[in-house]
């Protein structure tokens, strides 16, 4: 991971970079990044590149997947919080679980960090997520920047970005296309809200004038360490999945909510239609909506309500896809099925009691 030393050391301290610290963070990151080293990756003693050699003999037809993200403004409840081991779970899991939505195999990833001012500890421990996170999703963390930009952030500010790649041939791409009538449409749970809604989270809890750091007893632990629970990285479960099933289509679900996001799953004949009945949101999402006053066709639209990645499968395979995900320790259950319509999902039905 590079800071970002340009310049007279003395001159730019006095501007607000701190390069010395800069190199202490790099020191610190490395134990974190190691823990993610993939056997394709090649070494470059400059750091100015990761390089990650494709075996192409491996492949048939090898098709390159690429996505990037960020965590939006969860990160500012990390900086409330002064918790920062987590977020960079949140990034690898907006990342990876993007490319697995193609078929696509993650491969590495590498993450931007820009902060008003480079507290060491701070950055390993954001990286140190970062890595925890492609560990889960099985890719390697094989370069980034971090960069001080003084006047532009505050001291205690910082963002995060990633970018990642992945493989998949080129004939078993998933998508709208494999999609048929009669496909069964399998749920797997969310963590929480992941890391999308997060400015309606944040406008609940000032206008409720909610206290971050109290213990809520419906929630079972503190306010604040709960809206920041990581994202589950589903990649490698997806993977897995595929190898086992006839895997058609992917759905991950993030802003915008289950049915928006699955929609662009399915082609223009087909529907989606999912029972709610079939699971109970986590407390999380109550306590939101009733603190929040906000109601359900609201809270539909901007969280993911429990459901964080759909697969849809060949209906003989259903049973099995569920026994596969649940041997790996993914709750997952049957959604709904795919109908004859227009492109559509469409959910019916009552929630379960939490």
């Amino acid at each position: 991971m590079a800071a970002d030393s340009t310049g007279a050391t003395g001159a730019y301290a006095a501007a607000g970079v701190d390069i010395a610290a800069g190199e202490r963070a790099v020191d610190l990151m490395k134990r974190h990044v190691a823990r993610t080293r993939r056997p394709e990756q090649v070494t470059d003693a400059s750091g100015f590149a990761g390089l990650f050699r494709l075996d192409v003999g491996k492949y048939k037809d090898p098709v390159l997947a690429t996505s990037t993200d960020g965590v939006g403004t969860k990160v500012m409840l990390a900086q409330q919080m002064d918790k920062h081991d987590t977020i960079g779970i949140d990034l690898v899991g907006m990342v990876v679980d993007d490319l697995v939505v193609s078929g696509a195999e993650p491969l590495f990833m590498t993450d931007y960090v820009a902060c008003g001012s480079v507290v060491p500890e701070r950055i390993a421990e954001i990286v140190g997520g970062i890595a925890e996170g492609c560990h889960q999703a099985g890719c390697s963390l094989i370069g980034g920047e971090t960069a001080e930009h003084p006047g532009a952030m505050e001291p205690g500010e910082y963002d995060l970005a990633g970018a990642g790649t992945g493989v998949v041939e080129g004939d078993a791409i998933l998508g709208q296309e494999r999609v048929r009538e009669g496909d069964a449409v399998i749920a797997m749970a969310s963590s929480g809200p992941h890391s999308n809604g997060y400015s309606l989270v944040r406008h609940i809890v000032d206008r409720a004038d909610l206290d971050l750091f109290a213990h809520v007893p419906e929630l079972d632990g503190v306010l604040g360490e709960v809206l920041l629970t990581p994202t589950r990285v589903y990649a490698k479960d997806c993977v897995a999945l595929t190898g086992e099933v006839e895997v058609h289509a992917y759905s991950h679900i993030t802003g915008g909510g289950l049915a928006a996001n699955l929609s662009r799953s399915l082609p223009g004949h087909l529907d989606a239609e999912l029972d709610r009945s079939t699971w109970a949101p986590a407390p999380v999402f109550g306590y939101l909506a009733d603190k929040g006053g906000v109601g359900r066709e609201d809270m539909e639209a901007t969280f993911n309500m429990g459901v964080g990645m759909v697969a849809i499968v060949a209906a003989e395979d259903a049973a099995r896809a569920l026994e596969v995900l649940a041997d790996r320790g993914v709750p997952a259950w049957r959604l709904g099925t795919v109908t004859a319509g227009s492109g559509r999902c469409a959910l019916t039905g009552e929630y379960r009691d939490a």
